[in-house]
């Protein structure tokens, strides 16, 4: 093993993976702490004496995988602090999760997820990706680096006029990585090469005097190493595509511009637009997945990357000071997992309207499909139908259901053309090859009859010059595309109506008649739950419904049965309490439904996640 200082006060040690300790030589000598950017196999610990620290204080973690952490167990029993990229906080604190859940027949994702630890560690936090994070031995600014996995983040040290980088397995040598094998995070695409090119370029612009890999020796030109990882890493992605692609370009010209002060970010997963003010301030309109290479493929948080790479060429183009408001359509997350993140860095105030700032605000209330993983709350939430200022402009938010119940339209002119924002809710193929635009319903989303006829009226309503979607291109609106959006909702609701037994049972296309709020929850042995169902009668007549709660075995709960009277075609709700008994386990909570002589049996499910005591 060699041990080598590298920096004043900024020392290697060879481990599993080369180890950096970090101390302060101006503190007082016998009381120095380390900070250590990753752990190996815990080394570090056996030589302190070396490196003239009495302790290790914190450790960073460029990202989650075995050769970087494994011996962090020894860490907690040091005492150190432990901080991880937010990405992967998963893989550090729960990743018996992974291993109990991981798919593993018939598998197609082929992320290295499987070489994190055999064991979950005590975290202390998540870093704070573009920011500094203090410690008592360095300030570290942390940078997203994605490419060797999902979540790699580097750190910057800037110390007696030198800036490392401490890249993890970003980069082995100039223009060479430690593992290809890493960058393939799916069966046929190109997700983690490309982005691999993306975070060589940006970090290459950050003025370092050396960059310290993971594997691999010290180096002293990292601006020239990383530009030709992303020169060869860009052969080998163009050797796998069938036509070049023009990263470089993604990365300094994301911008497509509409109108003089309407840009569309081309490099989004879904489509993200940016409002110009004159005041040098922007406002965005959705804000998912910025400068993505590929689907990943898992749902799991640990391949889910947000990021602002699109926000420097924002700024170095138009000129914009500040991001300061953002606006999602809908709740799924192509359309707000970064809003959290421009929040958290850029000051970004979150508006969002009425009747989607609930299931942002609460993801485990409804069954609903693509929402984010942590609550998103609202700075401001937004009434429907009411206009509402930013700068020189104003806009309004209508309810557009029928892509999802919890969706809104937002309308506004922008240099004099007036322009509807309308999330997903048609998927614009725009007259290709004579194909027509589709309405883009999911079941599970709450779709219901009567949505793409609304929608449409509500267009026909606002007039609009500019019609900007989630995933398709613009389309400048005249009087025919919007009497077609009306005939294509009738279409819509004449399919449904000639499939489904309506004039018996008016149930809807989603098919639920009764439903469990909150779908999921947490809780301990010994919680009480309190559950609402909410139940439609689908007759044409008043009935009564029939509610009774079923428990997992050894479950307490206050109600056998409940019944509630509905007029015709109305929705009422009941209420049970339950005691949760098991533990460690996901528990089933569920309701056997009768409406009228409508026997629906064992109709709706809650999930509950129990814990081995009370949460409280």
């Amino acid at each position: 093993m060699t041990v080598q200082e590298i920096a004043p006060g900024v020392w290697r040690i060879d481990d599993t993976c080369a180890v950096y300790a970090i101390v302060d030589p101006t503190a007082p000598a016998g009381s120095r702490e380390a900070t250590v950017v990753d752990f190996g196999s815990g080394l570090v610990l056996d030589h302190l004496g070396l490196i003239g620290a009495s302790r290790v204080s914190d450790i960073v973690m460029t990202h989650h995988h075995r050769d970087q952490g494994q011996g962090l167990p020894r860490a907690v029993a040091h005492g150190a602090r432990i901080w991880v990229p937010p990405v992967e906080i998963d893989l550090f604190a729960d990743v018996e999760d992974m291993w109990r859940r991981r798919q593993l027949d018939n598998d197609y994702t082929l992320r290295q997820d499987r070489f994190s630890l055999l064991e979950s560690v005590p975290v202390h936090g998540s870093v704070p990706e573009y920011r500094v994070l203090e410690t008592p031995a360095a300030a570290l600014r942390v940078l997203p680096t994605p490419g060797h996995t999902v979540g790699s983040v580097t750190y910057v040290l800037d110390r007696d006029g030198a800036r490392i980088g401490f890249s993890g397995d970003l980069i082995y040598a100039p223009g060479k990585v430690w593992s290809l094998a890493a960058t393939q995070w799916s069966y046929t695409e190109n997700e983690g090469p490309g982005m691999t090119v993306l975070s060589a370029l940006l970090l290459a612009r950050e003025g370092l005097t050396a960059l310290a890999p993971s594997h691999g020796a010290v180096m002293d030109d990292p601006e020239g190493a990383l530009a030709l990882l992303a020169e060869r890493m860009i052969t080998y992605v163009d050797s796998r595509r069938p036509y070049a692609w023009d990263l470089p370009d993604r990365l300094d010209d994301p911008f497509v511009e509409i109108t003089p002060h309407l840009l569309l970010n081309r490099t989004a997963m879904s489509c993200s637009y940016v409002v110009l003010s004159e005041t040098g301030e922007a406002l965005i309109v959705d804000y998912g997945y910025d400068m993505i290479t590929g689907l990943i493929p898992g749902q799991e948080r640990a391949a889910k990357r947000p990021w602002l790479a699109s926000l420097p060429a924002l700024r170095r183009r138009y000129g914009v000071t500040k991001v300061t408001v953002a606006l999602p359509t809908h709740y799924h997350d192509d359309h707000v997992a970064g809003m959290p993140l421009l929040r958290e860095v850029e000051g970004t105030r979150l508006w969002i309207p009425e009747n989607v700032a609930p299931v942002m605000a609460d993801p485990w209330r409804e069954d609903l499909p693509c929402q984010w993983y942590e609550p998103i709350i609202a700075d401001r939430v937004l009434p429907l139908d009411e206009p509402f200022a930013w700068n020189e402009y104003e806009f309004t938010a209508h309810a557009q259901p029928g892509h999802t119940l919890y969706a809104v339209a937002y309308s506004a002119s922008i240099d004099g053309i007036r322009v509807v924002f309308t999330g997903d809710q048609q998927e614009g193929l725009g007259g290709r090859d004579g194909r027509r635009d589709v309405m883009n319903y999911q079941y599970r989303n709450l779709f219901r009859l009567g949505d793409y006829r609304r929608s449409a009226e509500l267009y026909a309503r606002i007039a609009p010059g500019l019609m900007v979607t989630g995933h398709w291109a613009p389309r400048w609106v005249d009087d025919d595309y919007l009497a077609y959006l009306q005939d294509a909702g009738a279409h819509v609701d004449r399919v449904h109506e000639a499939l489904l037994p309506l004039d018996e049972l008016r149930i809807g296309p989603d098919g639920q008649v009764a439903r469990i709020v909150p779908y999921r929850s947490r809780a301990g042995c010994g919680d009480r739950l309190t559950f609402r169902v909410e139940v439609r009668n689908p007759y044409g007549r008043r009935v009564e419904a029939r509610i009774r709660p079923i428990c997992p075995l050894g479950w307490l709960m206050t109600d056998a049965e409940t019944t509630v009277s509905l007029e015709p075609f109305e929705e009422g709700s009941v209420e049970f309490t339950v005691v949760a008994a098991a533990d460690g386990l996901r528990q089933r909570v569920a309701v056997d439904v009768v409406v009228g002589d409508l026997m629906l049996g064992q109709h709706a499910e809650a999930l509950v996640d129990v814990a081995a005591g009370p949460t409280a």
